[in-house]
């Protein structure tokens, strides 16, 4: 099980886990994060954007130039910016921060 800290909008931090192969969209959203991931990952949004603690940024594969572009286009974006979608669990990410934007929209009405 890899181990992932989401700090919600309410700025209080859960303790979620997946499985190696799963991507940091879906967990989020199995653990009732308002990420609403619209393009189910196909990188043709930027809804489920999440800003990665310093800390832990360096410790995930760069971004590609296609998420570079859709991080363009979201709200609040940082210079630890990464989508969610494109994050996929790791053994070498276990214990990964990640902070969910205020402005998070999530349509699916959670």
């Amino acid at each position: 099980m890899i181990r992932v800290h989401l700090i919600g909008t309410d700025g209080r931090t859960t303790e979620a886990h997946g499985e190696a192969g799963d991507t940091l969209l879906r967990l989020a959203q199995a653990a009732g994060q308002p990420l609403e991931g619209t393009c189910e990952g196909q990188m043709a949004c930027s809804t489920c954007h999440v800003i990665v603690a310093a800390e832990d940024f360096d410790r995930l594969p760069p971004a590609s130039e296609e998420e570079e572009d859709m991080l363009d286009l979201a709200a609040v974006a940082t210079r630890t910016s990464r989508l969610a979608c494109q994050i996929v669990l790791t053994p070498a990410i276990d214990g990964l921060t990640v902070r969910v934007p205020a402005e998070a929209r999530d349509m699916r009405g959670r």
